[in-house]
This record gives structure tokens, sequence and C-alpha cells, in this order.
């Protein structure tokens, strides 16, 4: 086919990717949605993002333009506060209509439809049907693997997500995974079709994610100059492993009595209106922080926006990711990209992003006392940070989102291609 422009229907209905990454079900997908949607844009192409409208995206217009080509649209569907994924889910039809049925009357002739999270997959479906346009899906986590991680029943994932993903992996024209590792939970544990399968990284943007001086970073964030940060970027959620991270750093006092005179713990996620969920872990975490008797080092400082996440990563000694899953982990990522090291729990996206002993360490998930061990080790070793610093920025410029683009329009245009053919 020829290089013409394409028209893209991006899915993001759980979650707008405006929102400000660890607050309410927002993450490393939300950053995911807005990049390669910024990205393409700028090579000519038209994105329309579509979302559920819901409180958080108060002070944004029902359309806006959000860079050069792509347009994001918030969806009546339901009361516009917080629901959780069932009730999204009950209110998906509404939605899919209100999608198929645009007021201002406008064509609905989409080239392709990328959807994001199972609760798009299941919209995605509806509109190829309708449209004809073939349907591109990528889930970022899957239910079938949270539950094998889950420590209690309330931690688990309703059976119609396991039948939904179950129904989008056999309709889709093309699944995306993000990591090798992926790829084989999508055929071990779903049975996936392989020959759908694209494993195609995410991206980071090297333009705000990028090496800062460290007192800049420190000012900027009004750390003070004499001391050390440890940092967690992330929701707050049981499998996120905070409460490991917790007990490392109590280990580290044991160990020695003054070892954190100077030394902190930021936990950068949350939301300033939690639901029921995120609240009861939020003040789980404050209270074990109370009786490991971590109150003047740990910090919980809520959700940041992208410009100053690069300050927090960039005065930091460490960014630690102890979660019992994560399909990829951008986190990791963007602080590589800031020259940070990065310790974390060997599972999934973060076994394969990365490098143990090059970027950063790997841990076993739940282990505290190897956690304090690779954490002492780094912070007691200057010359092995800054060449772990070197290393990771490196590595992260080959995730650059012009590099990942390229193969995800390649896939793009593969899939179309055999639209019209057939």
């Amino acid at each position: 086919m020829t290089d013409s422009p394409l028209r893209i229907a991006t899915l993001s209905i759980h979650t707008c990717p405006l929102a400000s990454p660890g607050a309410k079900k927002t993450g490393g997908m939300n950053v995911y949605v807005r990049e390669l949607s910024l990205e393409l844009g700028r090579r000519g192409h038209l994105v329309d993002i579509f979302t559920r409208y819901q409180d958080s995206c108060a002070g944004h217009a029902r359309q806006q333009s959000f860079g050069q080509g792509v347009r994001l649209f918030h969806v009546p569907a339901g009361p516009s506060r917080y629901l959780s994924g069932q009730e999204i889910y009950d209110r998906l039809p509404q939605l899919a209509d209100s999608i198929l049925s645009p007021t201002d009357g406008e064509s609905t002739n989409y080239d392709l439809i990328h959807s994001h999270y199972w609760l798009s997959g299941w919209v995605g479906q509806k509109l190829t049907q309708a449209w004809g346009a073939p349907h591109i899906q990528m889930f970022h986590t899957l239910g079938l693997m949270k539950n094998r991680v889950a420590l209690s029943f309330e931690e688990r994932e309703p059976e119609i997500r396991i039948t939904t993903e179950h129904d989008v992996m056999r309709a889709a024209d093309c699944l995306i995974a993000a990591t090798p590792a992926e790829r084989i939970q999508l055929m071990w544990l779903y049975g996936a079709d392989m020959r759908k399968i694209r494993v195609i990284a995410p991206g980071v943007n090297i333009q705000t994610f990028q090496p800062i001086d460290i007192e800049q970073a420190r000012a900027a964030i009004n750390m003070p100059a004499d001391s050390r940060m440890l940092l967690f970027v992330g929701r707050i959620e049981p499998l996120k492993g905070i409460e490991t991270l917790l007990r490392a750093i109590a280990l580290l006092r044991e160990q020695s009595s003054d070892y954190l005179s100077n030394l902190w713990v930021a936990i950068v996620g949350g939301d300033t209106d939690p639901d029921e969920a995120e609240d009861m872990e939020l003040q789980r975490l404050k209270t074990l922080r109370q009786e490991l008797g971590l109150q003047d080092f740990v910090i919980f400082v809520g959700a940041r926006q992208q410009e100053m996440l690069q300050y927090y990563y960039a005065a930091s000694e460490a960014v630690i990711m102890p979660s019992y899953y994560e399909s990829f982990g951008m986190v990791a990522l963007e602080a590589m990209a800031c020259g940070t090291p990065v310790i974390a729990s060997e599972v999934g996206g973060l076994a394969y992003l990365v490098q143990d002993g090059v970027t950063g360490f790997h841990v076993p998930d739940r282990d505290p006392a190897e956690l304090a061990g690779k954490i002492r080790l780094l912070l007691d070793n200057t010359e092995l940070r800054r060449e772990m610093s070197l290393a990771a920025s490196k590595y992260a410029r080959q995730f650059a989102w012009p590099l990942i683009t390229d193969r995800v329009v390649d896939v793009y245009k593969d899939m179309v291609a055999r639209q019209r053919t057939a």
C-alpha cells in the first residue's frame, strides 16, 4: 500500500490518556496511548482517541485536540464518578453505540482500530463489526496473570474479564505483546494464535526523560541537598509490592542505627480521591510504616505529572520496583532514561527490561532481605551507581518513541493491506 496517512481509532475506555500516572487506574498505559498518538500525529496520521467521560476528565472538553492530528473524545456512559471494571463493562454497549453514532454527524471512516485493555477490546470488537476495519489489541495487563499473584479473593479479577480477554484474543486481527514473556503468556494461558502476536515494547520520551544534574533535580522537588532518596512510582495497590519495600527499609535500619540518617523513601502515586480498595491499601501501608517505625523515612507524596517525574527520577539513588507482576514496567524505562538504576523484582516485563548487574538489579519478589541487600550495595558503591547510570541511559535510548512507532506503523500497514486484499 502507499504511504498515505492512516486514520486510526484508538480506544482507552477506562482511563483518560491525559490523567496523571499513578492516580486512580492510571499508569503506563495512559503514557503509552498519549505518546504513541502524538508520534503518529507528528507523522501525518490522524488519531481519534475514545475514552469514557469521568470526574477525572473535569476541565477537559468533551472533544479536544492535544497534538497535531490527534483528537480526544470523552464519551458519556453512566455516571461520571469512578466506576469499577464490572460497572464499566455493564455500560460498554451504551458507549459503543455512542461512538458509532457521533452527534456531529462526522463520518467514521477509520482504517483500523487499536484498543488498549480488556474493556476497550470488547468495544473494539463491536466497532470492527460495524466498520469492517482491522482490530489490533494490546492488553497491558492480563487477568489470569494478576490472579496468579493475588493473595486474597478481593484481589482476584472478575470472571467476566477472563472471558472477555479470551473472546477478544480469538476475534482480534492482531495482538501486540510488550515482551516475549507476554507473548508466551498469551499462548500458554489463553491459547492465543501465535501467528497473530507481534512483540513490540512500549517506548519512552527521551526528550522528557533524560539525565539531569542531580542538584537541579533535587532543587526542583525541594529535596535537601545533603540527603539521598529512594523512589517508588506507581499505583497504590497490593501487587505493586510496596510492603516489601517498607520491610526492606526496616531491615536496613536494623543493620545500622544511623544508616537511614540522611536517606528517605518517596512513594509517588495514589489519588487525592481514592476508591475504597486503594484507600484501604494506602491506610494499610501507612499503618505498617508506623509499626515499623519508618514515619521519618518514608513519605507518600501522591501522583505527579510526567513533567515533574523526571526530577524525581534524576534526584534518586535508585528506583525500586518490588512488584509481584508487571507486564512491562514503563516506570523502569523512564527511570533508566534519566540515568537512574532500577532495582526490580524478576517478574514479567521487569525481568526482560532491567539488565541485572548492568542497568540495575533483579531481586526475587516478596523478599525484603534480598531487596535490602541490593539497595545497600548500590548506596555504598558510588562507582557502581555511576556505571549503572551511564549504562541505563544508553540502553533506554533504543526504546525512543520514534523507533517504537516505526514498528507499530509497520503492523498497522500490514493489517490494512491484508484487509484490503481480503
